[in-house]
């Protein structure tokens, strides 16, 4: 998948370097809101299909909610330092962080509110979580817990990311890991804006 991604991206820009013309590259640009609501029907379809994580949300309790709760607010702390040390603005910062791994959405959504340039830093950014992730998950299993290396999966702990858990972790972690990615996947676009428009 991540091969795909950064394929696909490749394609893109040469494309808009050599083929399109400004008209081509605006008519592509305006698909952008219904690829973001397909997007958004797939993880409603991936929640809706997954019984397990509704027994596994009443077996822990509201407990299990911590874990995504950690996750977002480490992302967005992560922005505003970002913003201190980079010549990048603040708003765009925590938004781009705000995208928790979810590349694809984040890229559009971080694009259609601060521009291209935005849009590519949220794509680069949140295809390198999850890039790193997949590094980073057997050596947090190993060294601290398996339930830490659900964090740099972020909203990708659900899907991409989770085969490594399968792998390194138990059942009972790759069930929260599941649910983990579908709450942040629900909440990134809502985080994006909400911090935009917030910050700006």
């Amino acid at each position: 998948m991540v091969y795909i991604a950064i394929i696909s991206l490749v394609l893109g820009v040469l494309c808009a370097q050599f083929l399109f013309s400004p008209e081509a590259s605006q008519a592509v640009m305006s698909l952008s809101d219904y690829v973001l609501g397909f997007l958004m029907v797939s993880v409603g379809v991936s929640v809706g299909m997954n019984k397990l994580i509704l027994r596994k949300l009443r077996e822990y309790n509201l407990t299990i909610l911590l874990i995504p709760a950690g996750i977002m607010i480490g992302s967005v702390a992560g922005g505003f330092l970002s913003a201190l040390f980079l010549k990048i603005p603040l708003p765009v910062c925590v938004s781009v962080t705000s995208g928790l791994g979810w590349y694809s959405l984040s890229g559009v959504l971080v694009g259609d509110l601060a521009g291209a340039e935005a849009g590519a830093i949220a794509f680069l950014s949140n295809l390198l979580r999850e890039i790193f992730s997949f590094l980073l998950i057997p050596f947090l299993v190993k060294h601290f817990n398996a339930f830490t290396a659900i964090a740099p999966a972020g909203a990708t702990s659900e899907d991409t990311t989770l085969p490594m858990m399968i792998k390194y972790t138990s059942e009972d972690v790759v069930v929260i890991s599941v649910l983990n990615g579908v709450i942040c996947s629900a909440m990134v676009p809502l985080l994006i804006n909400f911090f935009y428009q917030i910050l700006t």
